[in-house]
């Protein structure tokens, strides 16, 4: 998982970041998981988890 392109990993994270407002759990198991993510998305996904 993960592209070359900039905003296609950018929007996968925003993508996850909005879905762990509803299960946060979720988003947390699932990037630890998919070692495959790419760091920007991974990076993204967990901003506001992180506090």
């Amino acid at each position: 998982m993960g592209s070359k392109e900039f905003f296609i990993n950018k929007a996968i994270g925003w993508a996850l970041r909005q879905y762990a407002r509803t299960d946060p759990k979720a988003v947390k198991k699932f990037v630890k998981e998919t070692k495959e993510l790419h760091p920007l998305s991974r990076r993204e996904a967990m901003k506001h988890l992180e506090d």
